[in-house]
């Protein structure tokens, strides 16, 4: 049977996460548990960082671009077809 096994780490940011492992019998971790604040942060976090991904994809891309405010017009104009 697995037995949980309790670990305090800092992440990259400085923060404290309190995490508990679940290790098989040979000691092997094999699942992690986490406050569930802790969890939402993460899922913010990888959010945030999704975001720059597609800014900096978009940004590298040689596609053309137009000002936000055309594009909601050219989308409100295909809407209303």
């Amino acid at each position: 049977m697995a037995t949980p096994r309790f670990y305090a780490v800092i992440n990259n940011e400085g923060m404290m996460m309190n995490l508990q492992y679940i290790a098989d019998n040979g000691g092997n971790r094999i699942a992690v548990i986490l406050p569930i604040e802790e969890y939402k942060q993460i899922l913010n976090e990888l959010e945030e960082l999704e975001s720059i991904r597609a800014y900096d994809a978009a940004k590298a891309s040689k596609d053309e671009t137009i000002p936000f405010d055309q594009a909601v017009e050219e989308i409100e104009r295909a809407r209303s077809k």
